[in-house]
């Protein structure tokens, strides 16, 4: 038994040796790593300086957008609020300061949020129930905007639009209970978004600024608004592809060429998504 003992504390005694051994190789090290993060401090540290922005169109300076905006807001008889998914405010490429940028600041409002309510959004909410107002946004129950007998020249509107991706925009709509209040409209035939550094769903998609423009060409009863408004964005993109930018194409453009490179889906619900994609059917 004593042998055993004797045995045990030649063990622990060799332990607390390599122990000690252990936290001197520790000590050295620190010491190594603080003399290294000691020269490391003392270099010079150079401070990045964010890139002066316009106020006006929300883009650098140097790639100001300002020349391309009208020299004054345009005269409309509409009124726009956009509800825009928290995530659109950090992108680099939005379109809504631009459309924002054309119009008087009362005519153009924009709430940030995912979730809308009477209680938060007073303001809001009472646009929702006001019967001049019109939801733009597509789908089944959503009659064309082209075709409604209202004369909207005498009678002021109101345009509610749902800015984010489609899939964000979707699930605000369907989230949000004051969106059922309006009238839900879309716009029957658009041409191909000319918004080209930015993929869309499908060809018929466009972005917030374009869905705008020819909405309140109709309601205005002038075209010349669809072009002043696109101006700016044509000259973002133009920017943009003159700096290594690569033009965009529809998932549905890519899909029919074969050019997704993608992995396609396994969800059964994602897959007739991507059928319908293909087979050119309203999504």
């Amino acid at each position: 038994m004593s042998s055993e003992m004797t045995g045990e504390t030649e063990e622990t005694k060799d332990d607390e040796d390599e122990d000690e051994e252990e936290m001197k190789d520790r000590d050295d090290d620190d010491d190594e790593g603080d003399e290294g993060f000691s020269v490391l401090s003392d270099l010079p540290v150079e401070i990045s300086e964010r890139r002066p922005t316009c106020h006006t169109c929300c883009r650098p300076v140097k790639v100001c957008l300002c020349p391309y905006l009208p020299a004054r807001p345009l005269d409309i008889s509409t009124y726009l609020y956009i509800v825009q998914h928290p995530a659109e405010e950090s992108r680099v490429l939005r379109t809504v300061p631009l459309l924002a940028a054309c119009l008087p600041p009362v005519k153009c409002k924009v709430f940030i949020g995912r979730r809308f309510t009477d209680e938060r959004h007073p303001e809001l909410a009472a646009v929702c129930k006001d019967a001049h107002t019109l939801l733009l946004y597509p789908g089944a129950a959503a009659a064309n905007l082209e075709d409604l007998a209202s004369d909207f020249a005498t009678t002021a509107h109101n345009v509610i639009l749902i800015d984010g991706t489609w899939s964000q925009a979707k699930d605000m709509f369907l989230r949000n209970s004051l969106f059922r209040l309006p009238k839900q409209v879309q716009l029957r035939s658009v041409s191909s978004s000319q918004y080209v550094i930015r993929t869309q769903p499908t060809n018929m998609c466009v972005s917030t600024l374009e869905c705008a423009a020819v909405a309140l060409s109709i309601m205005e009863k002038n075209q010349n608004i669809q072009e002043v408004l696109l101006k700016p964005l044509q000259a973002l993109c133009s920017f943009q592809l003159q700096h290594g930018a690569q033009i965009h194409h529809s998932k549905e453009h890519l899909i029919k060429n074969g050019e997704y490179n993608k992995i396609l889906p396994q969800n059964k619900r994602k897959i007739r998504r991507m059928q319908k994609l293909i087979s050119n059917q309203n999504i």
